[in-house]
């Protein structure tokens, strides 16, 4: 069990910000981080790395504990057992595929996992490989084995895949899905990705304001009880055009456009970029934030 209870003041932020952020989940879960931009996911990611200390409460995993205030116990980064990937790669350009790899490796420490990895990853044609030459999806692709050659038991993903096209998007998530497989980290990752997160995940967490707002399953979290139909998918908002009398929105499904048809009086409620719920109500498709 990996347990969380901190609390912590940011007074230099807008309005006083601050996170008071109290839950628990099993070790070896994939866990999604969902909520909009400032909400506090980043926050609490540095939180638990040691990057940012609370000022009060605890974080526990397993029977260790990596944070007690009350204990006076606050293990620095380096000895907390946590990989983190960022959206930046942050690779060592001047140092091979492979170079990157060892040098994450602890002294002493068994040199078969950089190779399972590698298969994990599917990296042996990119080992003499500088990141330089690499691609967006390959650097991500290093960028997560890099993380995992420590073999942590929390591995922190803040929205690595945001900056990837859809194709290789949908591709290293297959990727993360064995590595998770064999390897049995748990997992948090942040990502705005309705879609990604449903596919990914056991459990998601919602955070807005630094507060939890809600903890379900991605069949639960995302939802609706005021849906009805047949079918719901998640989609994003490409383009609003005016035709004659009717405004058409353009929509982005998997890997589809789609056109539908928005009613007068709700062309002011979506804008380019919005995440919306696509549903069938009395045969003709709706859009829902």
């Amino acid at each position: 069990m990996i347990e969380f209870a901190i609390q912590k003041a940011f007074p230099d932020k807008k309005d006083g910000f601050s996170i008071a952020i109290n839950f628990e989940v099993n070790e070896g879960d994939f866990i999604g981080i969902y909520g909009p931009s400032g909400a506090g996911k980043t926050t609490l990611l540095r939180l638990i790395t040691g990057l940012s200390t609370p000022d009060t409460g605890y974080i526990k995993v397993g029977d260790i504990d990596w944070f007690n205030a009350n204990l006076g116990i606050n293990l620095p980064p380096q000895k907390r057992e946590v990989g983190m990937v960022f959206q930046d790669f942050a690779l060592f350009p001047n140092m091979t595929v492979h170079e990157n790899l060892k040098y994450a490796l602890k002294k002493g420490t068994d040199k078969a996992i950089i190779n399972q990895l590698i298969e994990i990853m599917e990296l042996s044609d990119l080992i003499d490989q500088y990141p330089s030459t690499l691609s967006g999806g390959q650097k991500q692709r290093v960028g997560m084995a890099r993380a995992m050659v420590q073999s942590p038991k929390v591995l922190l993903l803040d929205e690595p895949l945001s900056a990837l096209d859809p194709k290789m998007r949908q591709k290293l998530q297959l990727y993360l899905i064995e590595l998770h497989k064999q390897l049995k980290p748990t997992i948090f990752m942040i990502s705005h990705d309705i879609g990604e997160l449903y596919k990914l995940t056991h459990q998601i967490i919602g955070i807005d304001d630094g507060k939890i707002t809600k903890v379900a399953s991605p069949q639960e979290f995302f939802s609706s009880a005021d849906l009805s139909g047949k079918f719901k998918f998640t989609a994003e908002i490409l383009a609003i055009e005016k035709h004659d009398i009717l405004h058409v929105a353009t929509l982005f499904i998997g890997n589809h456009l789609v056109k539908v048809i928005l009613d007068e009086d709700e062309v002011e409620s979506f804008s380019i970029g919005d995440k919306v719920t696509v549903a069938a109500k009395a045969f003709n498709p709706s859009i829902y934030k």
